[in-house]
Formats: C-alpha cells, sequence, structure tokens
C-alpha cells in the first residue's frame, strides 16, 4: 500500500484553522475534548478533505487502525501526535476506497496482528505502508465506491428526518408551555416505595439511568449487596438521580416504556403517575416533557446543596407543567412512538450498512 500513499505535514502557522477534532475507534471524527487552553494550536497539523488522520498507538491494545477519512470541505486541525494521509493519485487509489478497505472487521485483526510489542502496541507508519490491499482499476474502485455511498446517503437521509420528528415534540410542548395553565406535577405523580423484599428479581435485573434519559446495566458491582432495599421498577413507572452535579448538568432519569419489570438502587428517586391521574397526564407525555434540554436546564438551576448538589422530590413536586387534554397528549406521544420507530430502524440500518464493506471488498478479492 505504501507506493500508493504518501505523508502530508501541513501546520497550522497562521492559526487560520480552528475547528479541533479528534478520531475515534468507531474511525470517525468527533470534537476534541482536549483541554487546549494556552496550547500552540500553530503546531496542529491541517487535515484537508479526502485526507487520512491516523494515530499509530494502541492499535494491538484496541485491536482497531485507528484511521479516519476526512469528509468536510472546510479544513480542519488535529493533534501533532496524528499522522495526515493521502492518495498520491486518486486515479490509481481512491482515498474513499482504501477507507471501505479499512472498514472491515479483518483489516482490524491484521492490524491489530502485526502491532509491535512496545506498551502503546502501535502499529506505526512503515508498518502500515507493508499493509497489502487488493487495489482494481479505477473504474471498478468507483463503482464499488458509488455503491457504499449510495446506501450511506439513504441511511443519512433517514437520520435527518429524526431531526424533525424531534423538533415536532419539542415545539409541541413548548407551544403548550406558552398556551396553556401550568400545573403542578406533585398533584398528578406520587412515590413508589415497593421493595425487592421477596428478592424475586436479581444482579441481572438492576438498571441504572443515564443523562441521555435511558435505563441502562448499571456500573456498580452488586454482588453481594442487599438487593431486598432496591426498588421494583414496573412498566410506566419513573427512576431519576437527584444528585445532578454528577450527571454533566442534566438529570439522570428514565421512562420504563416497556413490558419489563426491573430493580434500581434506593439512592435513585422512583415514582409514577398517580392512578386516579392516568385519565388525566399520559405517562408517555409526562417523560417528554422530562426529555427536553429546557427541563435539565431548569432542574439544574434549581438544585441545592455544596460539594453536592440535588434536585430533591419537593423540588421535582413543584415543577409546573401544561397538561392538555388527552386527545393533545396522545397525539403528542404517536409523533414521539414514530420517533423511536424509525430511531430503532435507523440504528438497524446503520448496523446493517457496515458490514456490507467486507462483502463489498471479498467482491474485489475473487474479482482479482
Amino acid at each position: 500500500m505504501g507506493a500508493y500513499i504518501q505523508l502530508v505535514d501541513n501546520r497550522n502557522k497562521d492559526l487560520a484553522v480552528t475547528n479541533l477534532l479528534g478520531i475515534n475507534i468507531t474511525k470517525n471524527f468527533m470534537t476534541s475534548v482536549a483541554n487546549v487552553s494556552g496550547t500552540d494550536l500553530s503546531k496542529y497539523k491541517i487535515i484537508q478533505k479526502g485526507q487520512f488522520a491516523y494515530s499509530a498507538m494502541q492499535v494491538g491494545r484496541d485491536e482497531t487502525i485507528r484511521l479516519a477519512l476526512y469528509t468536510e470541505n472546510e479544513p480542519a486541525i488535529i493533534s501533532p501526535a496524528y499522522l495526515v494521509i493521502e492518495s498520491k493519485d486518486e486515479n490509481e487509489l481512491l482515498s474513499e476506497y482504501m477507507m471501505m478497505w479499512f472498514q472491515r472487521p479483518e483489516s482490524d485483526r491484521y492490524g491489530w496482528f502485526i502491532s509491535d510489542s512496545s506498551v502503546r502496541a502501535s502499529l506505526d507508519y512503515d508498518r502500515l505502508c507493508e499493509i497489502e490491499i487488493p487495489i482494481p482499476n479505477i473504474n471498478e474502485q468507483r463503482k464499488y465506491v458509488a455503491l457504499y455511498n449510495g446506501l450511506l446517503t439513504n441511511q443519512k437521509t433517514y437520520e435527518n428526518s429524526l431531526e424533525d420528528l424531534q423538533l415536532i415534540c419539542d415545539t409541541y410542548i413548548e407551544d403548550l408551555i406558552k398556551k396553556e395553565e401550568p400545573k403542578l406535577l406533585g398533584d398528578f405523580v406520587e412515590l413508589i416505595e415497593h421493595r425487592n423484599s421477596n428478592l424475586k428479581y436479581g444482579v441481572d435485573d438492576v438498571r441504572g439511568v443515564s443523562n441521555s434519559k435511558q435505563f441502562m446495566p448499571t456500573k456498580a458491582n452488586n454482588v453481594g449487596r442487599d438487593l431486598q432495599k432496591f426498588y421494583v421498577i414496573s412498566p410506566g413507572d419513573f427512576v431519576y438521580n437527584s444528585r445532578t452535579t454528577r450527571m454533566g448538568d442534566k438529570v439522570g432519569l428514565g421512562y420504563n416504556n416497556t413490558e419489563e419489570t426491573f430493580l434500581t438502587s434506593w439512592n435513585n428517586t422512583a415514582f409514577r403517575v398517580k392512578k386516579d391521574s392516568i385519565h388525566l397526564l399520559i405517562p408517555a407525555y409526562l417523560f417528554l416533557f422530562f426529555y427536553r434540554s429546557e427541563f435539565d436546564r431548569y432542574a439544574r438551576f434549581n438544585s441545592w446543596g455544596s460539594s453536592t448538589e440535588l434536585f430533591n422530590w419537593d423540588d421535582m413536586c413543584n415543577v409546573k407543567l401544561p397538561i392538555p387534554s388527552i386527545k393533545i397528549q396522545e397525539a403528542i406521544v404517536t409523533i414521539y412512538h414514530t420517533l423511536e420507530t424509525r430511531k430503532r430502524i435507523n440504528e438497524q440500518l446503520k448496523n446493517t450498512i457496515k458490514p456490507l464493506c467486507p462483502v463489498l471488498m471479498r467482491g474485489v478479492v475473487e474479482s482479482l
């Protein structure tokens, strides 16, 4: 492969580029999380459309060749620790075709296999250049790239429609906030004190809540803990973590919209819509209210404490929200359910497209 690629080293000498990016193990660019305050960004490397960012470090540890193709029109800067690579001649090796080859799990496994034995288990540039890839004629490369890009474009178009649906949900509720008489949430909800006293549910049933408003398998080691104290969470129940300082200025909250029953720690707060209020407030509508970033800001602003700030149950009960007619709530919830269904389909599409790279590349190998 070394005969077809070359290193590029253009530095941000005049500080004209400010968009700082990193690359992750999924071979995508991401906004850098590094603290560059006081850092001399003139030493950072400029990357242009059609070029690759490559990190030689930790290939063996991650079992991934950390390589990403930059596809944006405007240049960006990356860490001096990265290498910038480009195709010597796009009429001989398309950068997009090369990226397709390195999307294969087989390429990652081979990179891990040939990485050195250092602490970082690196795959330096010279070693990368020794990797052999099949390079058909340029027309064949373009055909495979066009097919793969067509699938990606369709998936991205579908993904963009999700943002429109989310905007409809958020805008609908914001409009209700302006028009409807607000009501105290505490009049419609109640705490849950249902404990796992009979140990019907075990360690595998424990869930935590994330700041993305989802339940997730808990990170805590609950082996040997007294699960009798844990709350039992039934379908339709809510759980939130009152400690807002640990959630990145967001409220860790989840709504059990499944048919599954599970446990959550007694350190969380569990609640539900009162039975005699179900005809007035649909739990799924309430969750949409919580899902908004405006609710996170409200809860964070109204948290109190010193080293640990809390948004306790009384604070939650004092939340005011619009509660329109059930028909209006059902209309919003229907849009939300459509959104959730499409999110699942979108994830299935993404999970289907990526494995096509090995299939397409197998066709290349067999045709040569």
